[in-house]
C-alpha cells in the first residue's frame, strides 16, 4: 500500500513558493535529466507567467523515499486568499517560506494564521539566502514572534528551520552549516508531516475543494479522500446543501508529478480529481450512498470589493468581441462563482451584474481572463461591500505595510493619513529603508497604488491584508481631478491634441478613433472638460513666411486595466474588448450629463 504525505507551501507573493517547487520536482527525478521544462513550471496560466504571482492552487506530487508526497502550491497574494483556505482543507502540513531580506510580511500572517487553525505542523524555510541583504537571524525572529503573536501551540512552535536558495536548488538545515541539495528538506517533511489518518475500509468522505475542467471529460472535482476508496466508475452520493443526491463517477485521477494519471482505485489520504460528476459544486461531500456522512462545508471569508459588469453598450460595441450580450456575460460570471468560492454574484438588473470579491487584484484577474477569451464588457468603479453590525454601518479594513526609502517616509503618512489610515507601527533597521505599518479602510486603497508608485518613484512596496470590520471612518477624498471627454465621433488629430494638452495629461495618441463620451485624458482641474479633439488645422491659400513646425506631444498615459480601473470615477465606466481598454463617461451625451464637481467616497 502506497503511503502519502499532504503538503502545502504557503507564503506571501514572491517569496518564491513556485521556484522551490521546481527544484523539489527537478531533484526528486520527477523529469528526465534531458526534459525540457518551463522555468516556474507550475505557473501555467498566461496570467500568471506575465504578473509573476500564482492565482489557482495547483496539485503535483513527487516521490521520494518510497512515499509519494502530494504537494499544493498556493497563491500568495491576499486576494486569492480563497484559494489557499480551501488548499489547507486537503493536507496535513505546511511548509512556510519566507524571504531571508524581506521577513514575515501581511500574507504571511494570513496563510499562517489558517494553517495554525486547523492545527497543521509547520516547517519553516528561510528562501533567497542568497540575496545581499539577507538577514536570516532576524526574520527568523520575526518569524518566531509572528507564531507567539498568532497563539500557535508550545508543539506549533518547536519547528524545523531550514534556509535555501531554490534557485539553485540548495538546502541547510538550521542557519549555520554547509549547503547541500533539497533531499534534507524532503527527509523533514517525512519526518515531520504525520501521514493520513483516514481508514481506507470506513464509509467514503471526500470533500469537494476545488474544480477543473477537461475539454474531453468536463467537469473535474478535486478533493481528499477523508476516509474510504473510491473506485472509477462507481456510483456515489452527493451530500449537497439541499440534501443527498446519486451520482456515477468516471475516471479516476491521481497525481503523479505535473501530469494526472487514472487509476482504478484510491485509498484514504489520497488527492484525486474525478470525472463524471457535472452537478458537484465546492463544499460538497462525496459520500457512501448507503451510508451517508457528510463533512462540514467550507468556510471562507467574505468579500469586501464589488464592482457591476455588464454589456458594452458604446458605439464600437460589438466590433471584435466574440461573446457580447449580457446572458452570455452572466454564464460566465455564474460559471466563475461556482468554481471560485470566494466570488458572489448579485443581478442588479437585467445586464447588471455585482461581482464582489476579496480586492481589486482577484476582480482584475477575472476581467483580464474574460476579455482574452473574447468578452466584451463595461466595468463600474470598484466600491467597498458594507456590513450592518448592531444597527451600525460597518467597513472592511486592512493592515497596509509599507516598504520605501526613508526619504519617502512623509509623503507615503500624507497620503495614506489622507484616506483614514492610522499609522501602527514604524521600523527603520538604518539601511535605508522604512517599514510602516497601517491600518485603512479597505476604501482608501482603491487607486492608491498608482499614486504610491509614483511618490516613490518606482522604489516603494506595498502589501495588504483584511483584518476585520469596523464602523464606518466617514468620507474619504475621491479623485481631485476631472476628465478631458471628446464631445463628437471621429479620429484624434496631431492638431487638436497639441491644443488640449496643457489643460492636463492626455490618454491617447493621434489617429485614435473616438466617439462621445470617450475619455481622452484628465483634466488638471476638477470638472470635466469636453473637448473637439478631432479638429484639424484649417487651410489658407496664404503662406506664411516660416513653415509651421512640426507639433510635438508628450507620450500619452497608457491606460491599462489596472490604471483604468484605480483612475475611474463613479460616473465612468472601464469599456473592456479583447483588442482595446477604453474609460468613457456612464452617460455618453454632454448634454445629457450633470455638471457636478468631484467628490468624496
Amino acid at each position: 500500500m502506497t503511503e502519502f504525505r499532504n503538503l502545502a507551501i504557503i507564503a506571501h507573493v514572491d517569496h518564491g513558493k513556485t521556484t522551490l517547487v521546481d527544484a523539489m520536482l527537478w531533484q526528486s527525478g520527477t523529469f528526465r535529466s534531458n526534459e525540457r521544462v518551463a522555468e516556474r513550471v507550475m505557473d501555467s496560466g498566461d496570467l500568471e507567467r506575465e504578473r509573476g504571482i500564482t492565482i489557482l492552487a495547483k496539485n503535483t506530487a513527487v516521490r521520494y523515499g518510497g512515499v509519494k508526497i502530494n504537494i499544493v502550491d498556493t497563491p500568495g497574494h491576499a486576494d486569492f486568499g480563497g484559494e489557499v483556505e480551501r488548499t489547507l482543507q486537503m493536507v496535513d502540513g505546511v511548509l512556510l517560506l519566507v524571504d531571508a531580506a524581506e521577513g514575515p510580511l501581511p500574507q504571511t500572517r494570513f496563510v499562517l494564521s489558517k494553517a495554525l487553525e486547523l492545527g497543521l505542523p509547520p516547517i519553516v524555510v528561510l528562501n533567497k539566502i542568497d540575496r545581499g541583504d539577507a538577514r536570516p537571524e532576524e526574520v527568523l525572529d520575526e518569524v518566531y514572534d509572528l507564531f507567539i503573536d498568532l497563539d500557535a501551540t508550545e508543539e506549533q512552535l518547536d519547528f524545523p528551520v531550514f534556509c535555501t536558495d531554490a534557485r539553485k536548488g540548495l538546502c541547510r538545515a538550521g542557519l549555520e552549516g554547509e549547503f547541500g541539495d533539497l533531499r534534507t528538506l524532503l527527509d523533514e517533511i517525512l519526518a515531520t508531516l504525520p501521514p493520513p489518518q483516514g481508514n481506507p475500509d470506513a464509509s467514503l468522505q471526500l470533500l469537494v475543494t476545488n474544480l477543473d475542467y477537461s475539454d474531453y471529460l468536463g467537469r473535474l472535482a478535486v478533493g481528499r479522500i477523508v476516509n474510504g476508496t473510491l473506485h472509477a466508475n462507481s456510483t456515489i452520493g452527493i451530500a449537497r446543501e439541499d440534501g443527498i443526491g446519486i451520482a456515477k463517477i468516471g475516471v479516476v485521477y491521481s497525481h503523479e508529478g505535473l501530469k494526472r494519471v487514472d487509476v482504478e482505485n484510491a485509498i484514504a489520504g489520497e488527492i484525486v480529481a474525478l470525472a463524471g460528476l457535472e452537478e458537484v459544486t465546492i463544499g460538497d461531500t462525496l459520500v457512501d450512498g448507503e451510508d451517508p456522512q457528510p463533512l462540514k462545508r467550507i468556510a471562507v471569508d467574505e468579500p469586501t470589493m464589488a464592482m457591476v459588469f455588464s454589456a458594452n453598450t458604446s458605439p464600437f460595441g460589438g466590433r471584435d468581441g466574440q461573446y457580447v450580450t449580457a446572458r452570455q456575460i452572466r454564464a460566465r460570471l455564474e460559471k466563475e462563482a461556482l468554481h471560485n468560492v470566494s466570488i458572489r454574484l448579485e443581478i442588479v438588473a437585467n445586464d447588471a451584474f455585482k461581482v464582489m470579491g476579496r480586492g481589486e487584484l482577484q476582480l482584475a484577474i477575472l476581467i483580464e481572463t474574460m476579455r482574452r477569451e473574447g468578452y466584451e464588457l463595461s466595468v463600474s468603479k470598484p466600491e467597498i461591500v458594507t456590513r450592518e453590525i448592531d444597527g451600525n454601518k460597518n467597513e472592511p479594513m486592512e493592515i497596509v505595510q509599507v516598504d520605501c526609502p526613508d526619504e519617502y517616509v512623509g509623503v507615503v503618512t500624507q497620503k495614506l493619513g489622507g484616506r483614514k489610515g492610522k499609522m501602527t507601527e514604524m521600523h527603520n533597521p538604518g539601511h535605508g529603508r522604512v517599514r510602516l505599518s497601517f491600518t485603512i479602510p479597505s476604501r482608501g486603497l482603491i487607486g492608491f497604488r498608482s499614486e504610491f508608485l509614483t511618490d516613490t518613484r518606482g522604489t516603494g512596496i506595498i502589501n495588504h491584508l483584511f483584518s476585520g470590520w469596523e464602523p464606518w471612518q466617514g468620507p474619504i477624498p475621491g479623485r481631485a481631478t476631472g476628465a478631458l471627454v471628446s464631445d463628437r465621433a471621429g479620429k484624434t488629430t496631431s492638431y487638436a491634441l497639441f491644443h488640449l494638452e496643457p489643460r492636463g495629461t492626455l490618454f491617447l495618441p493621434p489617429g485614435t478613433e473616438v466617439y462621445e463620451g470617450m475619455i481622452v485624458g484628465e483634466n488638471a482641474r476638477d470638472n470635466d472638460l469636453d473637448d473637439n479633439d478631432t479638429r484639424e488645422k484649417k487651410l489658407t491659400n496664404m503662406r506664411a513666411a516660416g513653415a509651421d513646425e512640426a507639433l510635438r506631444l508628450a507620450p500619452p498615459r497608457e491606460m491599462t486595466l489596472d490604471r483604468a480601473l484605480e483612475w475611474i470615477d463613479g460616473d465612468e465606466l472601464v469599456e473592456i474588448t479583447p483588442s482595446a481598454i477604453r474609460v468613457r463617461k456612464r452617460v455618453l451625451p454632454s448634454n445629457q450629463r450633470p455638471k457636478t464637481k468631484k467628490g468624496g467616497a
